[in-house]
């Protein structure tokens, strides 16, 4: 008997070994949890200060599923937009979508007033101005997904170009301005472009040419030569060309539906314009 009571009282100290050693493995798995939980805690909020907004997104559909009935699409029913400032927080940061456009081109050729024009005043208010550098965002609705489209004006002079390289990289498309009324800066172009490409060889290249109330205002003859020479360049890059007017708001949006249609492959097309005298556009 005595034996027995022996034995079971052995097993029962075992027993209560192996509870006090379960208890402190839980307790060192529950303490380096929560040192984990915290530090990924920290880094989450590093990483919000520091570029703005959360990296968390919500991966977009396939390119087919964003197919829309052409009726529809031409409506601009898929591009809806809406300003990101009636979106929460919360939500921004659970569902969207990044994507970055640069625009280049020389001093005072209206990209800043376009830029605007697109965005909105009261985006305006809101961007991130540095030296030979301006930044403004503008929130899309594409078939549920929520777009917000990162705009990059990259100054004209030759001090901003330091800042093509990070303008131009994991651009999804890349806005090579000129104004219509001055040959000079068209000329440029090209140069813009040959820079562009050093940084960043996939995104859609497209030629824009600004002022165009002011171009109309030209003589015909020079506004072929002009026409003709914007049509020979896109051709070159194998670009899309495109004239716009912000003061009159001629193809500003037309452009951004387009860049969505090409990265989304919406059954969304713009139509062919080669009349002298109108906004052309050439493709």
């Amino acid at each position: 008997m005595a034996k027995f009571i022996h034995g079971a009282a052995r097993k029962m100290t075992q027993l209560c070994r192996k509870v006090v050693h379960v208890n402190i493995r839980w307790r060192i798995v529950e303490r380096v949890s929560f040192i984990r939980q915290f530090f990924r805690f920290i880094w989450d909020r590093i990483i919000v200060c520091s570029i703005g907004k959360s990296t968390q997104y919500r991966r977009l559909s396939s390119r087919g599923s964003f197919a829309l009935p052409p009726e529809a699409v031409e409506a601009g029913l898929g591009l809806d937009e809406q300003a990101s400032t009636t979106c929460s927080e919360h939500d921004l940061d659970s569902d969207l979508v990044t994507l970055k456009i640069s625009l280049l081109g020389d001093c005072q050729i209206g990209k800043t007033s376009f830029l605007i024009k697109y965005v909105g005043d009261e985006q305006e208010k809101r961007n991130l101005e540095m030296a030979g550098l301006n930044l403004m965002d503008k929130t899309l609705s594409v078939q549920g997904a929520r777009i917000s489209l990162e705009i990059w004006d990259v100054g004209g002079d030759r001090r901003s170009l330091d800042h093509v390289p990070m303008a131009c990289k994991d651009a999804v498309a890349i806005l090579f301005m000129f104004d219509l009324t001055s040959r000079t800066t068209l000329n440029s172009v090209i140069g813009w472009y040959n820079e562009a490409r050093k940084w960043n060889q996939t995104a859609i290249p497209i030629i824009i040419g600004t002022k165009f109330d002011d171009f109309v205002r030209l003589p015909p003859d020079l506004q072929w030569t002009i026409v003709t020479q914007a049509r020979a360049y896109a051709r070159a890059m194998k670009a899309t060309l495109f004239f716009s007017s912000a003061t009159h708001n001629i193809n500003v949006n037309k452009i951004f539906k387009f860049i969505m249609a090409k990265l989304f492959n919406l059954p969304w097309t713009v139509e062919r314009n080669l009349t002298i005298g109108e906004p052309i556009i050439d493709f």
